[in-house]
């Protein structure tokens, strides 16, 4: 399994996202091949990356 340094990574919050701490997702671009995203409420917590082909094709169905 590749590890990535996601140490200096820049996180954006789903527009879709409430201002009340609900159910947030916060992805990171400038990854080549892959993007990272995690639960914003537990920024320290785990961090998912998947290669961005899936990622554009889940963002896809979401918008659907």
């Amino acid at each position: 399994m590749r590890e990535y340094d996601l140490s200096n990574a820049l996180w954006f919050k789903s527009s879709y996202s409430n201002g009340s701490g609900g159910d947030c997702v916060e992805v990171s671009y400038g990854f080549t091949g892959v993007v990272p995203f995690r639960d914003s409420k537990v920024a320290d917590g785990p961090v998912l990356v998947v290669p961005a082909a899936a990622w554009s094709v889940f963002v896809a169905g979401i918008a659907r």
